[in-house]
């Protein structure tokens, strides 16, 4: 099986290392805001393979929803809560355990690559003309309607809480 390396597969790999380097970023931060900076510098990966992917909608999707909006709420809830900083580095004592953690990994990704370049994969291609936003619209708010309500109600209900229990939180 031949690699053709082309502008599209060379942007994939940066940005799938980018994706993978900001998970791993966030994994061994030790302060919130540091992982909050790497999520978003992962999920904005995420939002540029969707562009190679040509899903276009989905990675305009993923820039406003996820790395913006999320992020944003995860830096508020780190500001409005009260936690202690803690100044250990948290890498004494831990080189068994990260060499470890590294060997589980490298043989985690070794059976997963091997068993997706030995799986056959249909050659036929989705009939993509029918998956438009317009489409997608209809169906999420005619079909979905009820779904989609409850869920922007329960959000509201969860921001009425933290506004709550962050008053409660400012009062004593």
């Amino acid at each position: 099986m031949a690699l053709s390396l082309s502008g599209e597969s060379i942007a994939f790999f940066v940005l799938s290392m980018m994706a993978i380097g900001g998970g791993i970023m966030m994994i061994n931060s030790t302060r919130v805001v540091h992982m909050v900076l790497a999520l978003a510098f992962s999920l904005l990966s995420i939002a540029g393979i969707y562009v190679l992917l040509h899903a276009e909608f989905l990675a305009v999707v993923q820039v406003l929803i996820y790395t913006g909006a999320i992020s944003i709420l995860m830096l508020f809830g780190i500001m409005l809560t009260k936690h202690k900083v803690d100044e250990e580095d948290g890498w004494s004592g831990r080189l068994g355990h990260s060499l470890l953690s590294f060997l589980g990994v490298g043989a985690l990704f070794a059976i997963v690559m091997g068993v997706i370049y030995r799986t056959p994969f249909a050659g036929k291609v989705a009939a993509t003309k029918s998956f438009t936003v317009e489409a997608l619209g209809k169906s999420v708010f005619k079909q979905y309607v009820i779904p989609f309500e409850l869920t922007s109600i329960l959000l509201l209900v969860a921001l009425v809480g933290a506004v709550i229990l962050a008053k409660k939180e400012a009062d004593s």
